[in-house]
């Protein structure tokens, strides 16, 4: 196949651009800015389920306290109306030592009572500090994770800014390039996946890095300028230049 040595030469303006593009995708599929994304997420559903489950404790236990001191307040109403009874003067010998032993028991009721409450009461206070420490640290990570969604979207927002510009500059570059050229080109760069053609520098194929010598050097040194030469290793269009050392 033949095509002009200068328009063979296009070919690396294009593949420079297939380079570009090829450099843009990959940048999109290994952003870190997404995996900061999910690391905030993921921190984000972990302060989540830490301030439902400090709420749930925080909430027993404020019921649990508030049940003590209604225990409290009956054991204190009941001493308070045997007291009375008491000091009326009108009681039965019998009954006043009925009411004697109820109010010990009554005593000592309350007091096991309170004990509990106080108990309930300092554990309700970390409960409720675990509960503020979650929602701060709910608050830090959602303003985290806000601020990671920020970075991804302006990171891919950039790339397909860049994208968009160097497929305008392919497309410029092959509107130039002949259509047996460009397709030759094309399925090249489907099997190698990257670029159809790479510069012939030092007699080194820049595409493979691989040197040309004996045989294949020959043939390439010999080949018609006008000929489209390929690189035996990789299959790239070899572009001679005037720095290609033949």
């Amino acid at each position: 196949m033949k095509a002009d040595h200068f328009e063979q030469q296009k070919l690396l303006d294009l593949a420079a651009e297939d380079v570009a593009l090829t450099q843009l995708a990959h940048r999109g599929r290994t952003l870190p800015e997404v995996a900061a994304v999910e690391a905030a997420e993921e921190a984000e559903r972990t302060f989540s389920a830490d301030v439902v489950r400090a709420e749930t404790d925080a909430r027993d236990l404020g019921r649990e306290v508030k049940r003590l001191e209604s225990d409290v307040e009956t054991v204190r109403a009941r001493e308070t109306k045997d007291q009375k009874l008491m000091d009326s003067g009108s009681v039965a010998p019998k009954e006043l030592t009925n009411l004697q032993h109820e109010l010990e028991s009554l005593k000592r009721r309350q007091s096991d009572l309170e004990d509990q409450e106080l108990e309930l009461m300092e554990r309700l206070e970390v409960a409720e500090a675990a509960l503020a420490a979650a929602r701060q640290g709910l608050e830090k990570a959602r303003a985290d994770r806000e601020r990671a969604e920020q970075l991804r979207d302006d990171a891919l927002a950039d790339i397909a800014d860049g994208t968009t510009k160097h497929q305008a500059a392919r497309a410029e570059v092959a509107g130039g390039i002949s259509a047996p050229l460009l397709t030759l080109y094309d399925r090249i760069r489907a099997q190698t996946g990257s670029t159809g053609a790479a510069m012939l520098r030092a007699r080194q194929c820049q595409g493979c890095r691989l040197e040309l010598y004996g045989n294949e050097l020959s043939t390439v040194r010999n080949a018609d300028p006008h000929e489209v030469v390929r690189c035996e290793n990789c299959g790239r269009i070899l572009v001679r230049t005037a720095e290609s050392g033949l």
